[in-house]
């Protein structure tokens, strides 16, 4: 094929090399151990490493195969491979291509349920607080099992001869296979739709942990969790433990076990029923008689013999505020009459009218005081004017012409001298009864000393 004259493509070559991997019986199944190295999650196919201490090989495994696997694939996982060995034309390399993967050591089940139990613990379905409590007396209990297994006989038979007067409904479901745990995720959700069920029931009877697996799957412990009826788990032995029994809020060991759980015995309900009402009539009968007893105090104790003695301290109580109130209100009465007799005699002192009478006496008084004394005064001037009219009188030219006296005058004026006189001149005399008229001849004038 290969020879001096003829050369081959490398894709050629390539051709060649992978028909001889896909047609080598030897390659078209291997089983091999390693560990998983450069592992990242695509969206579909992956692509990885397998290696061990002293090789390694690169590994596809496509989304269909990857789908299938029950538990997560992790860096320095160490995992046993089923596969063909195959070349990648492109690239010239040969690839295991996986068409089957388990954990190394322990089984792919068991490492998926560790995966499942962990995440779903660290989301907290586990968790005591999420758990509901069982009703105590339940009336109507819903199965989901296999309507052919044990399980369900156990349950009836455990549930009437305990409690006969709770109703059972069966939920067939399948509970074993691929189509398991969907059909019990349905019927749970069922049950929980009709909402007239006091406590659901899911088990299933022993097996592998194959035949088990529904229980173990995530969708069926999402369902419980939150089913909204009480849900108590039964599958396999009491060494079974699946993811179901970790969510239900009570795990039981067997279906027996679960139905004593689901219901009490109706005699254990009775007897209790029975002191309950013992006790329920003897507390009574003690509180009757207690209040009897408390009833007959009451109408033993004075207040009932003698109720006036109940208000006697009031009633004296009463009269002295009633003698204090009067002694106070004629306290201040006799205040407030001082006050206002004070206020009258300041009132009537300060009064207007007062004022105006006492300011006309006054006036009068001035009016007679200044009467008096115009009088004295016109009295004092009168007699003045009298003393100087006599004095006037006296001193009258009149008076003195009455005595013989006459005065001479010239153009109307008093001649006092005979300086102012010349001969000729016409002079008056005055006389009292008249004038003359007469005329200067002679005029001698006296000598000086």
């Amino acid at each position: 094929m290969i020879n001096d004259n003829k050369y081959l493509s490398v894709t050629a070559f390539n051709t060649y090399i992978k028909r001889k991997f896909d047609v080598d019986p030897y390659l078209g199944q291997v089983f091999i151990t390693g560990e998983i190295s450069n592992f990242r999650l695509r969206p579909k196919h992956q692509y990885f490493v397998l290696k061990d201490d002293h090789s390694k090989m690169d590994v596809v495994m496509w989304q269909s195969v990857f789908a299938k696997l029950p538990f997560k694939l992790e860096d320095g996982m160490k995992v046993n491979v089923r596969g063909r060995i195959s070349v990648f034309q492109k690239t010239g390399t040969y690839q295991l291509y996986v068409d089957k993967m388990e954990p190394d050591g322990i089984g792919a089940l068991y490492q998926a349920y560790e995966q499942l139990k962990n995440k779903l613990a660290s989301e907290g379905l586990f968790d005591p607080q999420y758990k509901k409590p069982l009703p105590m007396l339940p009336k109507r209990i819903a199965v989901i099992t296999s309507e052919s297994g044990a399980v369900i006989k156990d349950i009836i038979t455990t549930t009437r001869r305990r409690f006969p007067i709770a109703q059972l409904v069966l939920f067939p479901a399948i509970v074993q296979g691929d189509q398991a745990a969907d059909d019990i995720v349905r019927q749970i959700e069922r049950v929980n739709q009709l909402g007239n069920f006091d406590t659901l029931i899911v088990g299933r009877g022993g097996g592998s942990i194959e035949d088990l697996w529904p229980f173990n799957e995530e969708r069926v412990a999402r369902a419980i969790f939150e089913s909204r009826i009480p849900v108590i788990s039964s599958v396999g032995h009491e060494t079974d433990t699946t993811i179901a029994d970790f969510v239900a809020d009570q795990r039981a060991a067997t279906p027996t076990a679960a139905a004593e759980m689901a219901v009490p015995k109706l005699s254990d309900v009775l007897f209790s029923l029975q002191n309950a009402h013992e006790r329920i009539f003897n507390a009574f009968h003690n509180y009757l008689a207690r209040n009897q007893q408390w009833l007959n105090n009451i109408k033993g104790s004075y207040v009932f013999r003698q109720p006036e003695r109940l208000y006697e301290s009031y009633v004296q109580q009463l009269d002295n505020l009633r003698d204090r109130l009067n002694n106070g209100f004629q306290n201040q009465l006799n205040l407030d009459r001082q006050r206002l007799e004070k206020l009258n005699y300041n009132l009537r002192y300060q009064s207007p009218i007062r004022l105006v009478q006492a300011q006309n006496n006054q006036l009068n008084l001035l009016n007679q005081r200044m009467k008096a004394a115009v009088y004295n005064r016109f009295n004092d001037k009168q007699n003045q004017f009298k003393k100087l009219v006599n004095t006037l009188e006296h001193l009258s030219p009149l008076k003195i012409m009455g005595r013989g006296y006459s005065y001479v005058s010239k153009d109307t004026h008093v001649i006092q001298r005979v300086s102012d006189l010349k001969v000729n001149d016409q002079i008056t005399l005055g006389f009292i009864d008249g004038n003359a008229t007469a005329e200067i001849k002679q005029i001698q004038a006296k000598e000086q000393d």
